[in-house]
């Protein structure tokens, strides 16, 4: 079988080479801490859509650092609840699916909140600003400023606030919350897992935002991850910063978070994958704290996996 990073076998004993930050674990304890003590006021309206059998809404809401933030909501009306629900991430720069895709969850009894992330390509705005470079990307977004700017983590923030709104929807089961998403979706996922009590179950696809440093090692900072070669070429082409940045870019490494969850995790990864590198996701898989199985698929990179969702659907089911 050809390979583009390590053998399968070697995959299962990857532990990552991104450095975690000694403060890690304060840093998130303090970032749960400032969000426990913020208030986000909902507003919920009917976007027209008429799909037998669900009822949907779009929200927006506060999230810190003055976003306000959109997302969509769907609950089934065909049964009575209160039903498990999905919280579902979307890719890079991207948005929420459209209302049909949510309907296909809602058919199968599940509610599902699909929020845009702040600042992409959705409604969810993100006005904070930071010093420093922000070319291409949202990785490198506050790698100038203090680590409390970086964008990923108040992204990271958010996915928690949404699970904590969805528990209080009365269509919804608070304690049958799960989490699933491809690529960035992926990434989410697991920091929304790690943080959030609420999610009992998750399902992260070939995630992204894990191991910062290994992407870059293999040469693979391209497409998703081209930002962090521009930010060396840019703003450190000696490379004077490098254990620096990797340093902080270690507070929004989904491996390091990983080490937090302690639910039931579905994980899939194509092994061709030269957008998430296998090792990368392995990074973050190997360190799940809970019950957890990976679907490996061979000949696949970061693309559609045939298949998947359906495991995902069966999981959440079970």
């Amino acid at each position: 079988m050809p390979l583009v990073d390590l053998p399968l076998a070697k995959l299962f004993e990857y532990q990552g080479r991104n450095p975690r930050p000694v403060d890690f674990d304060a840093y998130w304890d303090r970032a749960l801490a400032e969000l426990d003590a913020f208030e986000s006021k909902v507003e919920f309206k009917d976007p027209g859509i008429q799909i037998p059998g669900a009822e949907f809404r779009e929200l927006t809401f506060d999230g810190i650092g003055g976003a306000k933030l959109y997302a969509k909501l769907a609950i089934p009306t065909w049964r009575p609840g209160p039903h498990p629900c999905v919280l579902h991430f979307h890719g890079y720069y991207w948005k929420s699916t459209d209302w049909a895709s949510l309907a296909a969850w809602t058919a199968a009894g599940f509610a599902i909140l699909a929020p845009d992330v702040r600042g992409q390509g959705g409604q969810s705005t993100d006005p904070g600003s930071v010093v420093g470079n922000t070319l291409r990307g949202h990785i490198v977004r506050g790698l100038d400023d203090h680590p409390d700017k970086l964008f990923y983590r108040a992204a990271y923030l958010d996915t928690v606030l949404q699970a904590r709104l969805a528990a209080t929807f009365p269509a919804i089961d608070e304690h049958r919350i799960y989490a699933h998403g491809a690529s960035q979706g992926g990434g989410l996922t697991l920091a929304c897992a790690a943080l959030s009590p609420l999610i009992k179950k998750c399902a992260p696809v070939y995630p992204f935002l894990c191991d910062f440093q290994r992407v870059w090692e293999m040469d693979l900072a391209n497409a998703a991850y081209e930002e962090l070669k521009l930010f060396f070429r840019i703003q450190d082409p000696l490379h004077e910063r490098e254990q620096e940045v990797f340093d902080k870019l270690g507070y929004i490494d989904c491996q390091h978070l990983a080490q937090r969850i302690t639910c039931p995790t579905l994980m899939a990864t194509g092994l061709m994958d030269t957008t998430c590198p296998p090792s990368t996701q392995f990074a973050a898989y190997n360190k799940l704290g809970g019950e957890k199985d990976v679907v490996v698929y061979p000949d696949f990179g970061h693309e559609g996996l045939i298949g998947i969702t359906d495991k995902v659907m069966q999981f959440f089911l079970l």
